[in-house]
């Protein structure tokens, strides 16, 4: 008896429209993706998935939780370059950021690999996400975060 050819499914339709105003350089940004409508959803799923573990996700903490998890997130503010293994610290304050650091270290904040500069530099971007990928990783970069 022959086999009916199974279906793929479908994917949900995407029936409303959501807007929202930014700055004129982040949306230069967003238009240079392939793809800014999935950009956009898949950093807002990456966000609304991943509360704050200190206040889960209220934006504050009781003082008492303050005064004793402040020490640690100083101590603890350094990771080693994915790339070549330099240690670096992170700043507890985003606001002194310029925007290429911004953007390198958000790949990290965002759930992806965390470079240095230099590294982060010479390394190629993902066509559909703009992350920093290392040419070894790239398949597993696209299976995580790209499974669609």
């Amino acid at each position: 008896m022959p086999r009916k050819p199974v279906k793929p499914e479908r994917k949900p339709q995407k029936t409303a429209v959501v807007a929202f105003k930014v700055e004129s350089e982040l949306a230069e940004l967003l238009d240079k993706l392939p793809n800014k409508s999935a950009f956009i959803r898949n950093a807002i799923a990456a966000q609304l998935g991943v509360a704050c573990p200190l206040c889960q996700g209220k934006g504050v903490v009781p003082r008492g939780v303050h005064d004793h998890y402040a020490p640690l997130l100083t101590r603890y503010n350094s990771r080693s370059c994915e790339g070549c293994g330099h240690e670096m610290s992170f700043p507890l304050d985003p606001g002194v950021l310029d925007e290429d650091t911004r953007a390198r270290l958000e790949q990290f904040f965002l759930g992806g690999p965390l470079f240095c500069d230099g590294c982060y530099d010479k390394l190629p971007s993902c066509d559909d996400c703009g992350w920093h990928i290392s040419p070894d990783r790239i398949d597993e970069h696209h299976r995580k975060a790209h499974h669609s």
